[in-house]
């Protein structure tokens, strides 16, 4: 998901975006762990993305 995208949710949507990646995180964190995954890129990704929208979501806190 893009940045842009991501700014044009709401507060609520981002709380609940940031939520649903936290989850997603974590199992992917036990499947890498577990061997089940062979695309470790995948965790990265959405590590990212929850740093995008936490930052995304303080701009919108400060307004």
């Amino acid at each position: 998901m893009k940045a842009s995208e991501i700014r044009e949710m709401n507060i609520e949507q981002l709380k609940k975006f940031i939520s649903e990646k936290r989850t997603q995180s974590v199992k992917l964190r036990f499947d890498i762990s577990a061997k089940q995954i062979k695309n470790h890129r995948e965790y990265r990704k959405t590590r990212k993305e929850i740093a995008q929208a936490l930052t995304i979501l303080k701009e919108k806190e400060v307004k």
